[in-house]
């Protein structure tokens, strides 16, 4: 009983000590025998055995022959070893070193997935089953009963077995040692040893063995797992990163290192043959010991010059010795990317966000969408109001440079020398050089809205910078490229005014290699309720305020006017009648037609009314400016006057 209470400890304890003292066969064969014949179960029974027993009966196990019914195809054996390449290299490797102790003690050795999967079968053939039958059949539980393999798997932990214990009469004449490969607490292996002739091994050198490839596989799988995490997480950085020897060769770039390097197309050049002025560098200070803390830095490479943020560290050796060099570095235009995007310089719309049902309307959408996937320039065409913006922005976002900024100038709003400044940066008044817009807007796209307000001498020069560089979708001419896709939107015919000398020609060709016309109002007037009834969407979500909809009689309303300002000018008198309106639902009364009169001017007088108007604006300027048909700038006046903070 003594035997008994030990394994019961075993099992209490997690299995952490797994080596069980040698048995006699004889007796584990007479406790096996009682059971599957008389159906009685000996106390004197590992209880992960007995348990093991009853399932493998529950199951209905052959008992006399292993039955390897579950197995994969070929192609799917193939492509788990494909998936778990990184263990079986490891386990290959290990296996060579010890190969002549499995053949002198004729030993197998499975390595199974997690879901009990023979992936390779190492040495002597398995419990008398070739490589060939073994490799892709499922050895759970369920398949081959009561089995090392099964105990281990079940519990988490190593298991020894002793042959008669074993379910399957077939495989009593070994013993058999699990063990779970455990990475980062997930199981993700199963190893199994199997010993035939267990009289000229030495009980415990199996077990030893067993967890010593284990514990190896663990610790290597691991390792992998995190440099694998650690390199996903370098390469998704818009940084590059490299490890450098003394002699230039590089040991480790990341996804953009490498790229920089040799486009990524595997392998690192030496950086002396690389980078023309690799001797210059910061990195190449590094080797004199000299660290460097967000330096500029300039890498000449025969493709592109680059302009970076660099951080250099020396890596000491044990003598003090510079062994290596690591270097980590931003390049500019990345930082502009990020400044870009920190101020807000992204798309604000989708083209899901332009309704319509109308023939023209869909015609325009489905161009946009189709022009989208490319990267040549745009032209956008159509009357003031008519969502032009909107449709950049749309464009933009369906576009691969949605990740990048989308920037956009309005070129009738600031004087030339402004919109000069604006374009292409320059000194701010502290004596800090100021990037322009141009160059915030590399990898993404810049709307150049109103373009036909460009002064012409503007125009001109834009044109000279552009045509020095390649925009994308242009043809390989030698140029380098300018990772910059245009839009450009006109209220009128931008080709007439070109034709009348009011518009660069040059610059129009350039601009307009894509033309979308975007249709009026008048050209849409089927859209106008579904559109009046989106706003009014967008401004119940955008003001955290109750949804409202539009009653027949103020569809109607909204019908009867010819709506020359277009989207603009329905946006602004459907959301005055969403605040003015009390109740959920918008009556003819509260939509006021642009020319019937304004909002009432007591707010000039009277800092309660003004103060009630702007609440009924939600606290937006431009709305209350819309409401009560006045300037921003005649707002932020009587802001001023009321002594009230925006």
């Amino acid at each position: 009983m003594y035997q008994k209470w030990r394994e019961v400890q075993q099992a209490n304890d997690g299995g952490r000590n797994m080596i069980r003292e040698r048995r006699s066969r004889v007796k584990l064969e007479q406790y096996y025998r009682k059971f599957v014949e008389e159906e009685v179960m000996d106390p004197n029974v590992h209880p992960w055995v007995a348990e093991s027993w009853e399932e493998s009966r529950r199951w209905g196990v052959d008992r006399k022959l292993m039955r390897l019914s579950v197995r994969l195809q070929p192609d799917e054996l193939t492509t788990r070893r494909g998936r778990h390449q990184d263990a079986l290299d490891y386990l290959d490797g290990l296996y060579e070193e010890i190969r002549e102790y499995f053949t002198t003690y004729n030993l197998s050795m499975l390595l199974l997935d997690q879901e009990c999967y023979v992936l390779k079968n190492y040495a002597m053939p398995f419990f008398q089953k070739s490589a060939g039958e073994l490799e892709g059949s499922r050895l759970t539980e369920a398949d081959i009963g009561a089995s090392s393999i099964g105990i281990a798997y079940r519990h988490r932990t190593p298991f020894l077995l002793f042959g008669p214990e074993m379910w399957v009469e077939e495989c009593q004449s070994g013993d058999a040692c699990s063990a779970p490969v455990m990475v980062e607490g997930r199981l993700r292996f199963m190893l199994s040893i199997v010993a035939v002739e267990q009289d000229e091994l030495p009980f415990n050198s199996m077990v030893s063995l067993l967890l010593t490839l284990r514990t190896a596989m663990e610790q290597h799988l691991s390792l992998l797992e995190k440099l694998r995490v650690r390199e996903t997480i370098l390469d998704s950085l818009p940084l590059t990163a490299y490890h450098i020897l003394p002699g230039g060769e590089v040991a480790y770039a990341n996804r953009l290192g490498a790229e920089r390097l040799n486009g990524g197309s595997g392998g690192f050049p030496n950086l002396g043959d690389a980078v023309l002025n690799y001797r210059h560098t910061l990195v190449y200070k590094g080797f004199y010991g000299l660290p460097s803390h967000n330096r500029e830095m300039t890498w000449i490479t025969p493709q592109k010059t680059y302009e970076d943020i660099v951080t250099v560290e020396p890596l000491l050796g044990e003598e003090g010795e510079v062994e290596s060099v690591a270097a980590v570095s931003l390049p500019i235009e990345n930082l502009r990317t990020l400044m870009a995007h920190t101020a807000g310089y992204s798309a604000r719309y989708s083209l899901a966000s332009m309704v319509g049902k109308t023939p023209v309307f869909i015609t325009m959408q489905e161009k946009a969408t189709r022009i989208a996937r490319q990267q040549g320039c745009v032209l956008l065409q159509g009357e003031a109001g008519t969502g032009k913006q909107r449709l950049a922005h749309g464009i933009h976002q369906a576009s691969p440079r949605a990740a990048g900024p989308m920037i956009a100038i309005r070129c009738g709003k600031s004087s030339a020398e402004a919109l000069e400044t604006e374009l292409f940066g320059g000194a701010e008044r502290t004596g800090e050089e100021r990037s322009g817009k141009l160059a915030l807007a590399t990898g993404g796209t810049l709307f150049l809205d109103e373009v036909e307000k460009m002064p012409l001498e503007l125009q001109q020069r834009l044109y000279e910078f552009l045509n020095r560089y390649r925009l994308p979708g242009g043809e390989e001419n030698g140029r380098p490229l300018l990772d910059i896709r245009i839009f450009a939107a006109c209220d009128g015919d931008l080709r007439r005014l070109t034709e009348r000398v009011s518009f660069c020609p040059e610059l129009y060709e350039l601009l307009s290699k894509t033309v979308i016309r975007v249709p009026s109002l008048r050209a849409r007037r089927e859209d106008l309720p579904l559109l009046a009834a989106h706003i009014i969407e967008e401004m119940a979500a955008l003001h955290g305020m109750a949804p409202k909809s539009l009653s027949e009689a103020s569809q109607a309303r909204i019908l009867s006017y010819d709506w020359p300002g277009n989207i603009k000018q329905l946006q602004g008198v459907v959301e005055q009648a969403f605040f003015r309106t009390a109740g959920t639902a918008i009556e003819a009364d509260d939509i006021q037609l642009p020319g019937e009169g304004g909002g009432g001017t007591e707010w000039k007088e009277d800092r309660e009314a003004f103060v009630a108007a702007w609440r009924a604006a939600g606290g937006n300027i431009s709305r209350l400016a819309h409401m009560l048909d006045v300037s921003r700038v005649t707002l932020y006046r009587y802001l001023k006057k009321y002594e009230l903070e925006k």
